[in-house]
């Protein structure tokens, strides 16, 4: 396979520390160093992996192969950007960026250095493993809530960038047709920041998605409804109930699958193939993940518009 690429992560929080497992675990690959404005963040995630802690990015990048993008979401295109710019293929975490403008400059960035740029929607992975995303017909109808309770992961943007995201980006890989509009309503948290959101995306095609998520509640509820023209599929990912009535074969064990146990490692080693050459793109690109922070802002909006 050759020398073992050189991994590094900006950002030495709870993902960061995910991300930085990933790299000292995965054959190919190596945890070479970690970024972090503070110090002792840095070093409690670099060193127990063999890795080097980093607070000047020059230096960081100076000393890694690949990049994973894990600080806040408000610093993702910032960081991307200056490791495309330095020769380093990246994988940012969801959200690429939270502007257009920005998600652009880093998929402009990495294509005009022929760099494999991957982004963190890895609960395609999950999809996949399941066969949602093999299904032939469109789905008519989606509903999904994603609830969990208050934490202070994420707080620099609002629930939408923040979980709603992951379930913008299943609908818009589970449906062929585009988005035309969507309503929404809410209640903000601490800062002014939306917390709870509820939202209808209606699709050219007539397909409806509904979508309910809130970092304010007691326990973590996720669930998922799709319905086909043939039939319905219906999951409930914390207690692992499935019900398919569909005429296709759907795989109700996806979740004792080694991709569904472990979908940050099936994405990651999706975009080191991809920067190896031996896959033609990562599991999700940045035109994906520009898609759905495309909807993701329209949903933003339809919020600010409703209040």
């Amino acid at each position: 396979m050759g020398e073992s690429l050189r991994g590094g992560v900006i950002g030495a929080g709870v993902f960061g520390g995910y991300h930085a497992r990933q790299y000292a675990r995965l054959d190919g690959a190596v945890l070479s160093a970690v970024f972090d404005r503070h110090p002792d963040r840095a070093a409690a995630v670099a060193m127990p992996l063999g890795g080097r802690a980093f607070t000047d990015l020059a230096e960081f990048l100076d000393a890694v192969d690949v990049v994973t993008v894990a600080s806040p979401a408000t610093c993702h295109a910032e960081h991307a950007l200056a490791a495309l710019k330095a020769g380093k293929p990246v994988y940012v975490e969801k959200p690429i960026a939270v502007s257009l403008a920005d998600a652009e400059k880093v998929r402009a960035a990495a294509a005009a250095r022929g760099l494999a740029l991957a982004c963190g929607h890895q609960e395609r992975v999950v999809f996949r493993a399941m066969g949602l995303l093999d299904i032939p017909e469109q789905p008519l109808f989606l509903e999904a809530l994603r609830h969990g309770p208050p934490s202070e992961r994420s707080r620099d943007v609002s629930a939408v960038l923040d979980l709603m995201v992951h379930d913008l980006d299943l609908a818009l890989a589970m449906s062929s047709a585009e988005p035309v509009t969507a309503e929404s309503e809410g209640e903000r948290g601490a800062g002014g920041v939306w917390d709870v959101i509820r939202s209808e995306v209606t699709f050219e095609d007539g397909f409806t998605a509904r979508f309910d998520v809130s970092r304010r509640a007691p326990e973590r509820r996720r669930r998922m409804k799709v319905v086909y023209p043939s039939g319905e599929v219906e999951i409930d990912f914390v207690t692992r109930e499935f019900r398919n009535t569909t005429p296709f074969a759907l795989n109700r064990d996806f979740a004792d699958t080694p991709a569904a146990r472990d979908p940050l490692g099936a994405s990651v080693q999706g975009f080191l193939q991809a920067v190896r050459g031996e896959a033609p793109r990562p599991v999700v690109t940045a035109e994906e993940a520009i898609r759905a922070l495309d909807l993701a802002l329209a949903v933003e909006q339809a919020l600010e518009d409703a209040a």
